[in-house]
């Protein structure tokens, strides 16, 4: 057997590529919905937000997006269980950087608000 047919039939079908990335992909939504839903909160106040408070929360909205495409481009072409922990250890990078973002806004969200 060849180095690449061995490859070859070590790839997940497309069914369970879809499946599990589905899966992951809800968490990985809720987690830019929460995302969002905090900067329109935030923006929508009396003060508003400046620069530095849109580009963090903005950018807080797309990295899970980033994150979760990093994880489907790693994880497409190895086995369904590495996939699934690559994908896993992305929610959790994703969730430790939002712990942050809402650490910061707790903290010194003065920093954030006003123009």
């Amino acid at each position: 057997m060849s180095a690449s047919s061995a490859s070859a039939s070590r790839a997940m079908p497309t069914w369970l590529v879809a499946t599990v990335a589905g899966a992951f992909g809800l968490f990985y939504a809720y987690a830019v919905w929460n995302a969002v839903s905090f900067l329109v909160q935030q923006a929508s106040g009396p003060l508003g937000l400046n620069g530095l408070g849109w580009g963090l929360l903005l950018f807080a909205a797309v990295f899970p997006i980033l994150v979760f495409a990093g994880a489907l481009a790693l994880g497409m072409r190895r086995r369904v269980g590495e996939f699934a922990l690559l994908l896993l250890a992305g929610i959790a990078l994703v969730a430790v950087f939002w712990l942050n973002v809402v650490a910061y806004a707790l903290s010194s969200g003065g920093t954030l608000l006003g123009s």
